[in-house]
């Protein structure tokens, strides 16, 4: 799956439709990969630190 981590240290996914936080342990052990509103489309949940760079 996917090598980045959060601060915690596992990837977080959350559903599109509804906004649940879902872990990869999680997703791995339901037999699909499914959200429990019934949606099957997550996002990689992102921390809400903007990074700025300065520009050249």
């Amino acid at each position: 799956m996917a090598t980045d981590t959060n601060a915690g240290g596992n990837v977080t996914y959350e559903c599109m439709r509804c906004g649940t936080p879902v872990t990869v342990e999680e997703l791995s052990r339901l037999p699909e990969i499914k959200c429990i509103c019934g949606f099957r489309v997550f996002r990689k949940a992102r921390p809400p630190i903007v990074k700025q760079l300065k520009a050249i």
